[in-house]
């Protein structure tokens, strides 16, 4: 649960210490005063130390008030009054980074602990409503969204209204903690070791594909260093690098037909040559199908194309098998109730996943 909005943090945060109207202040003295203004105090403790441990774990105001939903000057703000109300610096501040000091690490190492073990109680009284509510905010790649996320999403709010879902669609691998995200879809393979990844879909790899136009203007590969005769739609990573294309490397004679080698981990990347260069696949695809060359695309997205013959799929034991995609979040990360709920339904049988797909095996 991020409970800084929930609690009030915004109130807090730009001068509002949830105390009395004047008149009811007024009226209290002695111990009433005393237990009052503690009250207010603690109160304001709370949510200012919600955005200490934001901005300690995040190392950068930015990225805290992204988490938060706030300003990075409210951020600031808070954590200038905490410092002021402790009467040391918790932080070490530069232009580029921020560091915790002696005192700073003491503090996080002490409330920290204890802020998540309310956050878990919190959210198990929620959870006794049974609805699940707040944001959920995914970086996902374009062609994941499409063919995966999109059917999976529609079931997700149809269950879960109350949840503000916003699907960000990045090619290339994003930093989630740093960009504010929930969680993230890619590769399995292509994951940081520190985060957690729940298998998505199932086992997916690429293929080579071309219209029946085009192999009728053209000899059809035989093995994938004909590939470098004719022409390709290459694609390019949001990075700037080319996108190889990946096989099987088959010894000569070989008559596995793939799974032993592929068992073997021989395989072989090839630098395509061609007239034509994009960066989605959407694009590529539809290029193969107007005929402009062989694209190497996702199984699924050429599925419906080569069932009903636009496509013809080339090379087929030679394609590399795949691990597929994963849904992934920090693990050090208390998982929100919205992400929980996107979780179990990745996870519960039977999800009909697009063909030809199938849910992972665990």
């Amino acid at each position: 649960m991020r409970w800084g909005s929930r609690w009030g943090v915004d109130r807090v945060l730009h001068g509002g210490d949830g105390a009395a109207p004047p008149q009811a202040a007024a009226g209290r003295t002695g111990c009433a005063a005393l237990l009052h203004n503690r009250r207010v105090s603690s109160e304001t403790e709370l949510h200012t130390l919600r955005v200490f441990a934001a901005v300690a774990e995040a190392r950068s105001y930015r990225r805290a008030a992204q988490q938060l939903g706030l300003s990075p000057s409210a951020v600031s703000q808070a954590m200038r009054r905490l410092e002021a109300q402790l009467g040391v610096a918790l932080l070490n501040r530069s232009t580029r980074s921020v560091a915790l000091t002696a005192a700073g690490e003491r503090l996080l190492a002490g409330a920290l602990p204890a802020m998540r073990s309310l956050e878990r109680a919190l959210d198990s009284v929620v959870q006794l409503s049974g609805r699940v509510s707040g944001s959920l905010r995914l970086s996902v790649p374009r062609s994941a969204a499409r063919l995966l996320m999109t059917p999976l999403l529609a079931r997700y709010v149809a269950a879960h209204p109350q949840v503000q879902v916003e699907l960000c669609t990045q090619d290339g691998l994003v930093d989630i903690v740093e960009h504010g995200f929930d969680a993230g879809v890619r590769f399995a393979e292509r994951l940081p070791a520190d985060m957690v990844a729940v298998p998505l879909g199932g086992a997916q790899r690429f293929i080579a594909v071309a219209s029946p136009e085009f192999l009728q203007r053209r000899p059809a590969p035989q093995q994938p260093q004909d590939l470098l005769a004719l022409p390709c739609v290459r694609q390019r990573f949001a990075s700037g690098g080319l996108f190889r294309w990946s096989f099987l490397e088959h010894a000569a004679g070989c008559r596995c037909a793939g799974p032993a080698c592929a068992r073997a981990g021989l395989t072989t990347d090839l630098d395509v040559p061609g007239p034509l260069t994009v960066d989605d696949q959407a694009v590529a695809l539809q290029a193969a199908l107007d005929g402009a060359g062989v694209a190497y695309v996702y199984e699924l997205a050429a599925a419906p194309l080569l069932q009903s013959g636009q496509l013809v799929e080339l090379l087929a034991d030679w394609c590399v098998p795949g691990t597929g995609f994963a849904l992934y979040y920090p693990g050090r990360r208390q998982t929100s109730p919205a992400l929980r709920a996107l979780i179990e339904l990745i996870q519960a049988p039977p999800f009909a996943w697009p063909a030809p797909l199938k849910p992972a095996s665990t």
